[in-house]
């Protein structure tokens, strides 16, 4: 069929409206954020604005035929009916908890955030599929594939052929000054880090001992290094902290309230108000060019159109990505039928040889980057460059996470590629997307500090402690997807090239914005002290669901199997699951029957996050 266009198309969902009926669509927590990235994007609801999504979600009008979304929890009998049993199922309790030796839920609705942004995707590629011929017209999610996919690398590496580089042991950031102020450190170079630390007169061997899980936090999300650290700089003033880390080469970023970032200027959103969306929009779309796009760029070559749960099929990207944020946007890209072409340095993607290894590769670097074709490319000679704007002239994606400003030194910006390929969605995931003037530097546990995600992730009476699994780079590289899907509907509905920006701010405030706006009305923000702490049994740990913990917490289990721990519950219906303290266990795990499966190098892959009909 033909691209459904409208000559005032300005937002890819323009013109298009969605509303719900009947009861499977979803609970409020995924299809509010749902409905919230929906209207951000141009399109409208049918029902009144303040009656909140209730069932399946429909979207239709602007062209398109309908295309119907449906999320849950997780299949009917599995147990997991909430945000709470969901975490405990999938190992995001166990991941979070490595710092603090045991498991522990998150004080935010991660499972369900993910969930609604991967269902915002699905609905986004399907309206792609149908303007490039076929497309399906029914998108399916759950919460128990989006944490599976939350915790891959982590469970990638819990399956691999060998142990991690790195110890897993309680410990960690944040640090606290004299005055008991608490904040994050941050340097990728070991000699800054050596500098920073010889500066506030540091034991030696606690210094050199404490780089190694310091450097390897990101991987295994805990990072005991030696007490003596915390010792140091609880003996200095947050002023010799700061200068310390300038003259070092490192960065400091002191511990955000939600109530602080609620307040900042560039919260607040495009109705001037924080409103559903939780505040600005996670992402920027910015058309490029006025030239209609080549006729032949979006679409599928002659006599292969894209299958319905393809809707990429035929669809080239181009990813300059390191670490997470980047490649796992790719990575969902190549999920729905986009070819992948890697751009790593000359000799390869160093990430590639980070243990633990599966076959000899990095099993985390395979649950990022399985299936990816590779091209080694010298960014620094002009070669090189030529090569990559020669290859950027025939893609449909650009994507990239460069440092801010490093894409305009090289000549690969958005301006420099466009005049080769007005068709070209240019794609940049940042750190801040150069919304804040005083950001330090945009890496997953400097921004979680800087916005409110240490308070956040721990309820009331704890400490505010940013969460060492890498929530950010993981919700970001959903977000930059999200992006991107957006830019090309939005590329097919007006002929023009778009650059789209998305970033772990961004994230950031998805994340927590049902606690920014709880602090915008000036009410507490963190959830109840005690919220989503699993309770031990005499073998292991349960969970109980949200609505049951309250009476659960009168039940002393301790002296109980898990297994006789859920029976009793159940007696007295009450729901909870069994924690999950072993990652490597989950291949074998009933709550997901089939669903983990091993890839050509033996690394365990998670289930597609979507399913079409």
């Amino acid at each position: 069929m033909a691209s459904p266009a409208t000559t005032q198309t300005i937002r890819p969902l323009d013109a298009l409206h969605w509303e719900t009926s009947g009861a499977g669509g979803g609970p409020p927590q995924i299809t509010g954020v749902v409905a919230a990235h929906l209207r951000l994007l141009g399109a409208r609801p049918r029902v009144p604005s303040g009656a909140g999504p209730s069932g399946r979600l429909t979207l239709s009008d602007g062209g398109f035929a309908p295309v119907h979304a449906a999320a849950a929890w997780a299949p009917a009998g599995s147990g997991l009916v909430d945000e709470a049993t969901v975490q405990a199922a999938t190992g995001i309790m166990v991941v979070h908890g490595r710092r603090d030796g045991g498991p522990r839920g998150l004080a935010a609705d991660y499972a369900a955030t993910a969930t609604a942004v991967l269902t915002v995707q699905g609905l986004l590629a399907a309206l792609i599929g149908q303007a490039r011929g076929t497309g399906p017209s029914q998108v399916t999610t759950r919460a128990d594939r989006a944490g599976l996919l939350a915790v891959s690398q982590y469970l990638a590496a819990a399956g691999a052929d060998e142990g991690e580089a790195a110890e897993l042991a309680p410990g960690g950031p944040p640090f606290t000054s004299a005055e008991g102020v608490l904040f994050e450190l941050e340097t990728l170079e070991p000699g800054a880090w050596a500098a920073f630390w010889q500066a506030l007169e540091a034991p030696v061997e606690a210094v050199r001992a404490g780089w190694r899980p310091f450097q390897f936090r990101y991987a295994t999300a805990c990072a005991p290094f030696p007490a003596a650290l915390h010792t140091v700089t609880r003996s200095h003033p947050l002023g010799r902290i700061h200068r310390a880390a300038v003259l070092a080469g490192a960065e400091v970023c002191v511990l955000r309230t939600l109530a602080e970032r609620a307040g900042e200027a560039d919260h607040i959103g495009e109705a001037g108000g924080t409103g559903e969306a939780g505040g600005a929009a996670p992402w920027s779309l910015r058309p490029l060019g006025t030239g209609a796009a080549p006729a032949a760029t979006g679409t599928a070559p002659a006599g292969a159109r894209p299958a319905p749960d393809r809707p990429l099929a035929g669809l080239t990207v181009l990813e300059a990505g390191r670490r997470i944020q980047a490649p796992l946007a790719a990575h969902l890209l190549g999920l729905l039928g986009a070819e992948i072409i890697r751009i790593e340095p000359p000799g390869g993607d160093p990430l590639r040889g980070m243990p633990p290894a599966c076959s000899g590769i990095s099993a985390r670097w395979l649950a990022l980057n399985r299936g990816k074709k590779a091209v080694e490319i010298d960014i620094k000679a002009p070669a090189d460059r030529r090569r990559l704007r020669e290859m950027a002239a025939g893609a449909d994606v650009f994507l990239h996470n460069w440092a801010p400003g490093k894409a305009a030194q090289l000549g690969l910006d958005a301006e420099d590629l466009a005049p080769a390929n007005p068709a070209l969605v240019y794609a940049y995931t940042s750190g801040w997307a150069g919304r804040l003037a005083d950001a330090p530097m945009g890496t997953d546990f400097m921004v979680q500090a800087r916005t409110g995600v240490g308070e956040a992730v721990r309820p009331r009476g704890e400490a505010p402690v940013p969460s060492l699994m890498t929530l950010l780079d993981v919700l970001g590289g959903l977000l930059g997807a999200e992006a991107v899907l957006a830019g090309l509907l939005l590329r097919e509905r007006t002929g023009h090239g778009v650059r789209v920006d998305s970033s772990l701010l961004g994230a950031a405030d998805t994340l927590t914005a049902p606690a920014l706006r709880r602090a915008a009305r000036g009410d507490d923000p963190r959830r109840p002290a005690g919220f989503r702490r699993p309770l031990p049994t005499a073998d292991g740990w349960i969970a109980p669901a949200d609505a049951a913990a309250a009476a659960v917490a009168a039940y002393d289990l301790r002296h109980l199997s898990t297994a006789e721990a859920l029976a009793h519950l159940r007696a007295h219906r009450l729901d909870a699951t069994a924690v999950t303290t072993d990652l490597a266990e989950l291949h074998h795990d009933a709550r997901f029957a089939g669903s983990i499966s091993r890839d050509a190098h033996g690394a365990p892959a998670v289930p597609d996050p979507w399913s079409f009909a």
